[in-house]
């Protein structure tokens, strides 16, 4: 099954392709049940591996062993993977891509901010010049065979946006990526000057970009939406709601009901990620 080929024919079909963000193994298998594309979130997987903020503490061993387990238990998912800034080095980019593209990845994200590097919806970040993020780009375009590339600036002032935009999208890159993008505006201009080639935008809650429905980005012709982290901020949220009721509660535990999760219903999910249950479905299938 050649993975990028299959992301890139759904890249290429009307409307826009949804990718969730996943931080472990468990909100993985989550999402799995409901989308048919994960997005291996920098943000989700600092916070999960190293309980640290998205400022350039992933190494990326850890990254391409989390995404050889993902693709083991699900095979048919699309995978596309933060990689920062390729981890500094034009070198060590080229190698992580080839790397994961051995792994199973369907595609990668490659952004041109330098040291100390931001989440892309935070104030403070600062970017290469552009003629550095170029041949950056280029040396990973080389390094890989099939593997999606998404091409990212993070940009902020609105003419070098739109400069950055264009001499991405003039590149082999398959998509691009403005990431922090404020206003349906700013959609539209990125969209005009960037021509055919495909968009991607990147919703996160509490970002700098509006709020916007798969069909609203349809109209404004973006191809591809990453949802960041909407199973870290919900794990975050019901966590910490769980445990403030069972202090409330002097340790009992809630009534179990037909609408609560316990053991079996957490067994039957993660059941679902053996690879031999994979082998038994294609053959029934």
């Amino acid at each position: 099954m050649n993975h990028p080929v299959r992301l890139r024919d759904a890249i290429s079909e009307t409307g826009t392709t949804p990718l969730i963000g996943v931080f472990d193994m468990f909100s993985a298998s989550l999402a799995a049940q409901h989308y048919d594309g994960m997005f291996v979130s920098g943000f989700g997987f600092a916070a999960s591996h190293y309980g640290l903020p998205d400022i350039g503490y992933i190494a990326w061993p850890d990254i391409v062993a989390f995404v050889q387990r993902l693709r083991l238990a699900f095979p048919r998912q699309h995978l596309l993977v933060d990689i920062d800034d390729g981890y500094v080095d034009p070198e060590t980019a080229c190698h992580v891509v080839q790397h994961l593209e051995a792994a199973g990845a369907s595609g990668v994200i490659l952004e041109d901010q330098q040291r100390p590097r931001r989440c892309g919806h935070v104030d403070g970040k600062l970017i290469l010049p552009l003629e550095a993020y170029l041949e950056k780009l280029q040396m990973v375009l080389a390094a890989r065979r099939d593997l999606v590339v998404v091409a990212r600036t993070d940009a902020t002032e609105e003419g070098e946006i739109l400069r950055r935009a264009e001499a991405l999208a003039a590149t082999d890159a398959d998509v691009i990526l403005v990431d922090g993008v404020r206003s349906v505006e700013w959609i539209r201009k990125v969209r005009a000057v960037i021509g055919d080639k495909p968009l991607l935008f990147n919703q996160i809650a509490g970002g700098k970009s509006p709020r916007l429905s798969l069909p609203e980005l349809t109209e404004l012709g973006v191809d591809v939406a990453i949802y960041s982290t909407p199973c870290l901020f919900a794990a975050h949220g019901a966590i910490d709601q769980a445990l403030l009721d069972l202090k409330k509660a002097d340790g009992r535990l809630p009534e179990f009901t037909a609408e609560s999760v316990g053991v079996a219903q957490s067994l039957a999910l993660l059941e679902k990620n053996i690879s031999r249950h994979h082998q038994l479905a294609t053959q029934a299938g």
